[in-house]
């Protein structure tokens, strides 16, 4: 029996549970595993028999933890694709002040910013904390984490939008040539 554990923040505990414990019940049915869940100190316990499903199953855990929905969360079962977790304060310090002008540059005027470049790299964000956690396919999240990355460098959005426009347009064409030999 391997078993693994973690925490995550306790105002996230009723996401992993779900309504009448439905997120719970269907990961523990899905990857035939056991959670136990402490909803007053944030604790997880994960028990089955896989080593690779448990590990699969704190990644989901994880991601839900740090603010995705549980249906993106689970796109992490899926071997194509990873989660990325950038720490905003490597990028800025301890300054509260500046933690929220930098977190707001990331996610923009109504959520514009993390919007386009969710759109454009095919990913989901999400900035949490002092974290912006980004879920997708493996070659994606690292455009997304780069693009992510210069806004908290503070790049102005309009060069990263053509940045990542470029850049989509170059795999597109990779890919494309790859299809045609």
């Amino acid at each position: 029996m391997e078993r693994q554990e973690l925490k995550i923040p306790i105002e996230r505990v009723a996401v992993l549970i779900g309504t009448k414990g439905a997120v719970k019940k269907h990961l523990e049915k899905r990857l035939q595993i056991h959670i136990e869940v402490d909803s007053k100190e944030g604790d997880v316990l994960v028990e089955g028999e896989d080593s690779v499903t448990v590990y699969e199953t704190t990644q989901v855990i994880k991601a839900i933890g740090r603010g995705f929905h549980p249906d993106v969360a689970q796109r992490l079962l899926d071997k194509e694709y990873m989660m990325e977790l950038l720490n905003v304060q490597e990028y800025i310090g301890n300054s509260k002040k500046h933690m929220r002008r930098v977190k707001g540059r990331v996610i923009g005027r109504e959520g514009r910013a993390r919007e386009m470049i969710e759109d454009m790299t095919d990913t989901s964000i999400s900035v949490y904390g002092k974290t912006v956690g980004i879920i997708g396919r493996i070659e994606w999240v690292s455009v997304a984490r780069q693009a992510m990355e210069m806004l908290l460098q503070g790049a102005p959005h309009g060069n990263v939008y053509k940045w990542l426009e470029r850049k989509k347009r170059d795999m597109m064409r990779r890919e494309f040539e790859e299809k045609d030999l």
